[in-house]
This record gives structure tokens, C-alpha cells and sequence, in this order.
């Protein structure tokens, strides 16, 4: 007997009708679905049982109501599988779009990457083979100068016209120099960063991501910009292009004793025997800018014993990332590297504040340089004055006027929503489509419902304190009976803070919460992205810029105790405040996180209208922290 159930369903004949006044045997009203021939000789009754011709009228009802029932099932199962194939057709189809978009941004970005690094490594590989002919005696300092200043007013030009010559001779590559006549009209500033960490060759804290950050923007405005460091031996020297050793001799003084140092293009002995290595090579930069205590002894060095070397038109510039740590030494140490420790060991010189036996190389640097500039994106200069000078308030008040607050920055080439290679769709404040389909990847990457409409609030914890952690507690209890949503990534190697925090997360017991628990910086261009809120336990971040990239992707600040005064209104309003500072404060300082869940629900248009004015926002190493460092530089310039 054959079956036709899995027949399509439009070509199924119609069900029988039963008629209610008139029963009719059962064999002559077999449907011809069921695949039983019917011959008019052929006796049905006989193939039936008793039971079957004899079964009341209520059961045969059933039967025929059970039929219907599966010729329905299967209309719905084929519909159903229908709309599946559609769905999964559909899905097909925006994967493969997703992949071609994906797919154009990473060639378009490539292709730029490529061009600013090919003229960014030919103009330093000049500079550097030009270091190499003035120490080996090819020229002279006067002709290094001029060649020098022609690679940095030329670069776009230069780069296109002596790409070929790189790996020839010296001597060669000199001939081609010299042949090279155009000149740029725009000039810029030479600087030249003395400095203990750079990103990503040697990266401990927060001055890596400065220090590469600013030089990459400086350099993206035309100035020349080089950087000195000791060749520490876990230096990662598979990301420097064009490192090689230079033969020539190079001696510093130190301990009564000349040293020879072997000196690497991009790398070299540290302080003395870095301003050893400017006069030696014949560099005059404009500014020498130096960082923290690790590099403040070239403040004294360079005007008590380097500045008539053929360094008179170099100025000193030092940046801090804080006071709270100084260096403190005995003043006898300082005439290992050839400086007069009576003629230092002053309290208007080195000689610290509190112990005044010790000499304060910090402060050294600070009553040395021409221009102090502390990174700090959520303070003031007279409370950094005031409050944070961890023993040198007297001294910052002295020289007030040379001290100026800078922002920290990020790289937009790697921070932004709308090509970032990491967001399954990209956005912008013009269109924040994007976003929403950022969330729901999110959400289903965590294991959470996927539902764009509800809150999802990340959080990055680095270094919390106790108090911190139960605010936290108490907040994310709140809002998580209310259907928000939580994401916590750990970015910090604190065991203890690893252990306080899942502490925290197995009392609350919610599967609203979800907990990384280790850094992950593909997960958090994600998390940023799929968020509508950033928890911040400090607005001002040194390390990840985390507040400054939340208001990038879309995402409110809240900070995680926003009654503290760094999160209010400041006392001395905004003296000496830089404009982002500003900018959070007024926006996001004064905001608790129930306020900003309120204002997403009842008033989600002023919500959005906030979010998409601070995307709008440029708070990049390229903006204010760029712009503040080159007027600096022009100020010192002209004393």
C-alpha cells in the first residue's frame, strides 16, 4: 500500500464529508489519500472488522477529527519549514554582506596603514642613516642639521621620491640627499622624547601608551619625532623597523670614568650618555622632553653641563604622570654622572622638601625644565597643586606658571565604531544601527537573553577598594531585579581583587551578571560597543582610557562612587582644567547609575541626544593632548 502523507500538501484531495442524518458504511468512504485502490467488485466490509462497521458515530467522529488534525500538523510543519528555509536564506545572505564589509575595511585600512607606515619607516630611516653618517664622519654637524630639517619638512615628497635608494651605501644614499632640493613650506618641531617606556616595545604602565600615542600624532602633524631608550634586554625589537647597530663610538661620562656605549638606531644608554648621544651625533633638536623621575636628571644635566655642546636652541619639557613617586637619593650620587651635588643640594634646587638630607630627582626635574606637564584627564592644576603633590606643593606652587594639565588620549586608527574590525557591524553618532546589532552579539556571547530593548551595563576592574566593591554590590543588586544587565572584565593580575570579586558575583547568584576574568581586547571593542553604560570605578583612567573609548562607542559614564569630588563640581571651577575634563564632569559627573537607567527609559531621546554629541567628541591623542604638548613646545621655543 502506498502512502502519500509526505505528498505536498496542495495536492492532497479533499477530506471526506461526513453527514450527520445519513451514515453510510464505513469501507465506501475510505479517502483515496490513504493509497487503498477502490474497485467496485471489491467487497470492503470484509476486510473490516466487526468492530469497526459496528463502532458508534462518536468514535468515527474522532477518527475523522484526528485525520484533520495531521493534514493541519503537516500544512503547519511545511510552513514552518518553509519559513525556516526563508530565515536561514536570509542569514546566508547577511553573512556574506557582513563578510564583504568586513572584508572592504580591512582593505581599506590596510592599504592606509601601509601608506602611513611606508612614508613614516622611510622618513625615520633617513634620519636614522643620516645619525649613522655624522657619527662615522661622512658630514658634518652643520650639513646633518640642514639634511635633518629637509627629511622633516619633505616627508610626504622624500618618501615618495627615495623609496628606492634606502639600501644603498651611505655614501650613495648622501648623493641622493643632497640632489633632493624641494622643500616643504610647513615646519614643525623636532623633538626628542627621553623616556624609560614605549609601547609596544617596552610597556610597564601608563607612560608607554603616552609616549607612543603623542609621537604618533605629532608625527601625523609634521613634526619630527624621535625616541631614546635604554636597551632593556626584554625589549620587543620584532616591532621596530630599520634596528641596527651604528659603527661609531660614543662615550659617557659616569663615576669619573668614560664609557664606551654601543649605540642603536632607536635605542641607547640612558640620561648622560642619551645627551652625550645628541652632541656627539650632532642632532639639535628643538625640544628634549623627558618623563617622570626615571628621566628628570636630564633636566640638571642638560643646563649645568650640555647646553653649550652646540645644544643653545634645545629647550627641556617634562611630563608627569603623577608626583607620588620621586626618587629620592643621596646627594653624593649625583657627581657620578658629572653634576656638582653642592651646587644642587638647595631647596630651591634638588634638596626634597621633607627629608632634607636627600637629594629629589623629580623635583629636579620639574625646577629644570622650561614646561611641567601632568597627564591627567579629570583634574585641575590647583588641586594637583594643592592635594596631589605628595610633598612638593611648595615647589609646584614656586613654579606654577611652567605647569600645565594635558588630557590623556587614545588612537582613533584602532578606537573607532565605525571601522572597527572587531564589531560585527559597524556605527556611527549618524547612524547607530549598528549598535543594537553590537548588543545582541554581545549579549549571545555571554550567555545572556538577547533582547536589544534591555539595559546592558559593563564594567572593567583594575585596582577597586573595599568601599568600591560594595557600592558595586549594592548597585548591580539594585538593577539587576530590575531585568539589567551586567558584564564585569578583569583587567588587572591582582589575585585578591580576582577572588573579592567572584566573591561578589556568588552572592548575588544572578544570571542578569555575567564575569570575564581576564583581559580580552578584541572583547572589549565588543563590550564597549554592546553597552549602553560604562561603570567606571575612576573617570580618569592612565592605563586603558576606558571612559575616554566608552563615550566613543555610544556608551553613558557613571562612576562607581559618583559622590566623590573627583566626579562633582571642583572647588577652583576650571582653572587649569582641560576641555575633556570639562566635558565629563558636566555630562556624566554628577549622574548615579539609577539616574542613568531612569533616563534611558523615561527620556531615551535626551538619553541619545547626550550619547551621540559626545561621539561626535574627539578625545584622541590627535586633539586637546596633541594640541596642548605643540603649544608647549611653541611657548619654551621662544623664551
Amino acid at each position: 500500500m502506498e502512502l502519500l502523507l509526505n505528498a505536498p500538501l496542495s495536492k492532497l484531495p479533499p477530506l471526506p464529508k461526513i453527514c450527520a442524518t445519513k451514515r453510510k458504511p464505513l469501507g465506501a468512504r475510505l479517502p483515496s489519500c490513504l493509497g487503498v485502490e477502490r474497485h467496485d467488485d471489491m467487497d470492503v466490509h470484509k476486510d473490516l472488522p466487526q468492530s469497526m462497521d459496528h463502532a458508534p458515530k462518536e468514535k468515527q467522529n474522532d477518527i475523522w477529527q484526528l485525520f484533520t488534525e495531521a493534514q493541519q500538523n503537516i500544512l503547519s510543519l511545511n510552513k514552518q519549514r518553509l519559513t525556516a528555509l526563508e530565515e536561514l536564506d536570509e542569514l546566508k545572505r547577511e553573512n556574506t554582506a557582513l563578510l564583504d564589509r568586513i572584508e572592504q575595511l580591512e582593505a581599506k585600512m590596510l592599504l592606509n596603514t601601509e601608506k602611513e607606515m611606508d612614508t613614516l619607516s622611510i622618513s625615520s630611516e633617513l634620519l636614522l642613516r643620516i645619525d649613522s653618517m655624522v657619527l662615522s664622519g661622512m658630514i658634518d654637524n652643520a650639513e646633518a642639521s640642514d639634511l635633518r630639517r629637509l627629511v622633516m619638512n619633505s616627508r610626504m615628497s622624500i618618501a615618495a621620491n627615495l623609496f628606492q635608494n634606502t639600501h644603498k651605501k651611505d655614501s650613495e644614499l648622501l648623493v641622493e640627499l643632497r640632489h633632493f632640493s624641494s622643500k616643504s613650506k610647513k615646519k614643525g618641531f623636532h623633538i626628542v622624547h627621553i623616556s624609560a617606556e614605549m609601547a609596544p616595545v617596552v610597556s610597564v604602565g601608563s607612560l608607554a601608551s603616552y609616549v607612543t600615542g603623542l609621537s604618533c600624532a605629532l608625527q601625523r602633524k609634521g613634526h619630527v619625532v624621535e625616541v631614546i631608550l635604554p636597551k632593556y634586554a626584554c625589549l620587543n625589537l620584532d616591532e621596530v623597523q630599520g634596528l641596527r647597530e651604528v659603527e661609531a663610538e660614543v662615550y659617557s661620562f659616569f663615576n669619573g670614568q668614560l664609557h664606551k656605549n654601543r649605540i642603536w638606531t632607536g635605542f641607547t644608554y640612558f640620561s648622560r650618555a642619551s645627551l652625550d648621544y645628541l652632541v656627539k651625533s650632532g642632532k639639535k633638536p628643538d625640544i628634549v622632553h623627558i618623563h617622570n623621575w626615571e628621566t628628570s636628571i636630564v633636566g640638571p644635566l642638560f643646563w649645568d653641563v650640555f647646553v653649550n655642546q652646540g645644544l643653545e636652541g634645545t629647550r627641556i619639557l617634562l611630563t608627569c604622570q603623577g608626583f607620588d613617586s620621586q626618587c629620592l637619593q643621596r646627594p653624593e650620587k649625583l657627581a657620578l654622572c658629572g653634576l656638582d651635588p653642592s651646587r644642587l643640594h638647595r631647596p630651591d634646587r634638588l634638596q626634597d622638601n621633607n627629608k632634607t638630607h636627600m637629594v629629589n630627582i623629580l623635583k629636579g626635574g620639574v625646577v629644570y625644565s622650561n614646561k611641567v606637564i601632568v597627564i591627567a584627564s579629570m583634574q585641575t592644576k590647583a588641586h594637583l597643586i594643592t592635594e596631589l603633590g605628595h610633598g612638593m606643593e611648595p615647589t609646584l606652587a614656586i613654579h606654577k606658571d611652567k605647569l600645565l594639565i594635558a588630557p590623556y588620549g587614545f588612537d582613533k586608527s584602532v578606537w573607532d565604531p565605525s571601522v572597527d574590525k572587531f564589531l560585527p557591524e559597524s556605527y556611527s553618532e549618524e547612524d547607530m544601527k549598528g549598535k543594537s546589532v553590537c548588543k545582541i552579539s554581545l549579549q549571545k556571547h555571554l550567555g545572556l537573553t538577547k533582547n536589544a530593548s534591555m539595559i546592558l551595563v559593563g564594567c572593567m576592574l583594575t585596582e577597586v577598594s573595599d568601599v568600591y566593591l560594595e557600592n558595586l554590590k549594592t548597585l548591580v543588586w539594585m538593577a539587576s531585579r530590575k531585568g539589567i544587565q551586567f558584564v564585569f572584565m578583569l583587567c588587572s593580575q591582582n589575585p585578591g581583587l580576582r577572588r573579592e570579586v567572584e566573591s561578589l558575583l556568588l552572592e548575588l547568584k544572578d544570571g542578569n551578571v555575567k564575569f570575564i576574568d581576564k583581559y580580552d581586547e578584541p572583547l572589549l571593542h565588543l563590550i564597549l560597543a554592546g553597552c549602553d553604560i560604562i561603570l567606571c570605578p575612576s573617570l580618569d583612567d592612565p592605563v586603558l582610557q576606558v571612559p575616554l573609548k566608552a563615550i566613543k562607542y555610544g556608551a553613558g559614564l557613571v562612576a562607581l562612587n559618583f559622590t566623590d569630588d573627583k566626579f562633582g563640581n571642583f572647588a577652583d571651577h576650571d582653572f587649569g582644567r582641560p576641555e575633556v575634563s570639562k566635558y565629563i564632569s558636566n555630562s556624566f559627573g554628577n549622574m548615579s547609575l539609577s539616574q542613568a537607567i531612569n533616563e534611558i527609559e523615561e527620556d531615551p531621546s535626551q538619553w541619545n541626544r547626550k550619547i551621540t554629541d559626545a561621539m561626535a567628541k574627539d578625545f584622541s591623542w590627535d586633539a586637546e593632548c596633541c594640541d596642548i604638548h605643540v603649544s608647549a613646545y611653541a611657548a619654551i621655543k621662544n623664551l
